[in-house]
């Protein structure tokens, strides 16, 4: 090693008719010190450490959870963002249809609207699932992370969080169809619905349907938030997120 970098210093005393072999020299040189410093790591006084993409990556996610799913808990959280509205499911919309064609309209929308208001009250419960998962990244999956794609933080709270999400939201939604009368619209809309000479009768697991597009809905948003941050250097809110997002940019 110290044989091949005394000859790089010498290179300008040396014939044209070498260069060939410094430069295979030269190569050899910088394999040896990518051994011992990684190259994805700059090595200047401005360097990013392990400790830093961690603390990062955990920063942009707590934001994403606090700027984004924050905003589906509040009135109108999903039944007026058109991203994630929740609509009624398939084997419903003709549900939806007849009662129209019925001049039942404001009931059909009052159905969508419980669903809607069952999710905002789910997502509510969130935050302490997002956080565990957040505090238990490792830095091998920070680091996976800040050189993924441009959704794989979204992907690693759906890996870690889809489970538990899921059991907290349910319970909830059930009891939310329950407390602003959902149960009894539904009941109401899948009797006249049921009426109808000649349809084929339906009645879905709603609570089931509307936990999945309550979570749907949330993992939606998250995503939003880190293309924002992968993308815009305005959504770099503070020198840790600038700095370590720095690297991403570079091997873009």
């Amino acid at each position: 090693m110290k044989t091949k970098i005394t000859l790089l210093l010498l290179l300008p005393t040396i014939g044209f008719s070498q260069i060939n072999i410094l430069n295979q020299i030269k190569n050899e040189v910088k394999e040896e010190i990518k051994k011992v410093i990684p190259i994805d790591l700059p090595t200047s006084s401005s360097s990013v450490g392990n400790i830093d993409i961690s603390n990062g990556l955990k920063e942009a996610l707590n934001n994403g959870v606090a700027k984004q799913v924050s905003k589906l808990t509040a009135t109108d959280g999903f039944y007026k963002n058109q991203m994630v509205k929740i609509l009624l499911p398939e084997e419903f919309r003709k549900v939806d249809k007849a009662l129209r064609k019925m001049g039942l309209s404001s009931l059909a929308n009052k159905g969508i609207l419980m669903l809607n208001r069952a999710a905002e009250d789910a997502v509510k419960e969130s935050t302490s699932i997002f956080v565990e998962a957040i505090k238990n990244m490792s830095f091998t999956d920070a680091k996976n992370i800040l050189m993924g794609n441009e959704n794989s933080a979204t992907t690693y709270l759906q890996t870690s969080t889809t489970t538990p999400l899921y059991a907290k939201f349910n319970p909830v939604i059930k009891n939310s169809f329950s407390k602003v009368g959902a149960d009894k619209v539904w009941a109401s809309i899948i009797k006249k619905y049921n009426s109808i000479p000649m349809v084929e009768k339906v009645n879905p697991d709603l609570t089931d349907y509307t936990t999945n597009k309550a979570l749907e809905g949330v993992f939606k948003m998250i995503a939003v938030e880190e293309k924002s941050i992968r993308t815009d250097l305005k959504s770099r809110t503070s020198p840790l997120l600038l700095k370590v997002f720095a690297m991403q940019d570079k091997i873009e």
